[in-house]
């Protein structure tokens, strides 16, 4: 339960007045409760997007835009990108707690126990037309699951960490199997041998005549971008499993609906943008003076993609991370590629323009995660399907955090009407 103030803020209609109960975040943010204010007023609140509306508490991530500060269950996600693997870290998210040596060792066990898919399931792959694109099999695969795979029903750890254990491995070769369809290539099973980013790669790009080396620095980076992604609050897609999840819906067909909910250019999309606009730039000669000067002209079109975040007033903290990771992997990988000087001296003249400085448009983390997915060689199809992969563990504890709240009820908003009012009809029904 949200702990009630002992402040109250009141509302003024007309002739009429209401006293809204002011709600405590354990992080000092504040709520206005205005669960009675239909009921009290007939009135109801008017909020397009929802970015002022709490639509839920909840224990798992908490935001500070201003501050440029993310939490995982408490933990800055510097601290857990830097210090633990992808694995501690989603069941973190889905535990509440870090797993001592013991819990690690067995949900990693449970993953490779569950990293196959059912055989019959590979008809599916095989008859998406050719060139499918990997996020609509993405999508279709894990509701499918649901008929293959019994739903959650206990309660029990045990029973929560194979549910989960299955869901995040198998979507993992799925994403893998999906990659291979839309390429024409045959599909790479999973290894016992290879942890969770080792397999995702090996099944991605090895074959019958390419044996693929795994390089520890790429495993690592895409471990610490899988973490950066886990979870942020009540993002597009997690309020979309969670609405779905509202109405009674299992985890799978839930999840498979934040997976199309992700896959929008505003939201998951992004770091696919961030490419073609760099692609756009070379296009014009690698002209990034004008790329800057056209996004100042206030036309949306011609906005730079990867700078600025609706939640974020200053840095992105994820983007600190992930411009370390991009820069170090370049350096590794001695990259060379075009969009990657484009990149770099776009980063660097916009860091120093009080226009992008002064409105808080610094690079985000959508920007250097699809420069990093482009050094690994993952093409762009790809790149929100490895955002799915990351956001799993989120979308996973908010599903089970709601269908644990004894308060759930069905997501309903209501809605201005703005269309004609009532006409004239004659029914013949009438009596």
């Amino acid at each position: 339960m949200q702990e009630k103030s002992p402040e109250t803020a009141e509302l003024r209609y007309g002739e009429k007045s209401l006293e809204l109960p002011v709600l405590k975040g354990t992080a000092g943010d504040t709520a206005l409760d205005i669960r009675s204010l239909r009921k009290l007023t007939g009135m109801v609140a008017f909020d397009p997007g929802f970015a002022n509306t709490a639509s839920c508490a909840s224990r798992i991530c908490y935001i500070d835009g201003e501050k440029g500060q993310l939490f995982y269950r408490g933990y800055p996600v510097e601290y857990l990108a830097e210090n633990h693997e992808f694995v501690e870290v989603a069941y973190l998210l889905v535990h509440g707690q870090l797993p001592d040596p013991d819990e690690r060792a067995r949900f990693s066990e449970l993953l490779n126990r569950h990293s196959l898919i059912h055989e019959d399931m590979q008809h599916f792959f095989r008859n998406y037309p050719e060139g499918a694109h990997p996020m609509a099999i993405l999508s279709a695969m894990v509701v499918s699951l649901s008929t293959f795979y019994p739903e959650l029903e206990a309660s029990e750890d045990e029973e929560i960490d194979i549910t989960v254990t299955r869901l995040l491995s198998k979507l993992r070769t799925i994403a893998a199997f999906s990659y291979k369809k839309s390429v024409g290539e045959a599909f790479v099973y999973p290894s016992y041998k290879l942890k969770y980013c080792e397999n995702l790669l090996n099944m991605m790009f090895s074959s019958s005549v390419v044996d693929y080396q795994l390089d520890p620095v790429v495993v690592r980076t895409l471990d610490r971008v899988l973490t950066l992604h886990a979870d942020h609050g009540q993002n597009c897609s997690t309020t979309t499993v969670r609405m779905v999840g509202s109405a009674g819906a299992n985890l799978y067909a839930s999840v498979a609906a934040g997976i199309c909910a992700l896959w929008g250019n505003l939201h998951g999309g992004a770091n696919q943008s961030v490419i073609e606009m760099l692609e756009r730039i070379a296009a014009d000669g690698g002209n990034v003076e004008r790329a800057i000067e056209a996004a100042k002209s206030g036309d949306r079109a011609r906005r730079l993609m990867g700078f600025g975040h609706r939640v974020y007033k200053t840095y992105d903290p994820r983007a600190r991370v992930a411009k370390k990771l991009y820069h170090d992997l370049a350096r590794h990988l001695n990259i060379d590629d075009p969009l990657h000087e484009i990149a770099l001296r776009l980063e660097e003249k916009a860091l120093s323009d009080p226009y992008f400085t002064e409105r808080g448009l610094y690079p985000n983390i959508d920007f250097y995660t699809g420069l990093i997915f482009r050094a690994m060689g993952i093409p762009r199809e790809m790149f929100t399907v490895m955002f799915a992969l990351g956001r799993l563990p989120g979308w996973i504890a908010h599903w089970l955090e709601q269908h644990a709240d004894p308060e759930k009820r069905i997501a309903r908003p209501r809605q201005l009407y703005l269309g004609p009012e009532p006409r004239p009809s004659q029914s013949s029904f009438s009596s």
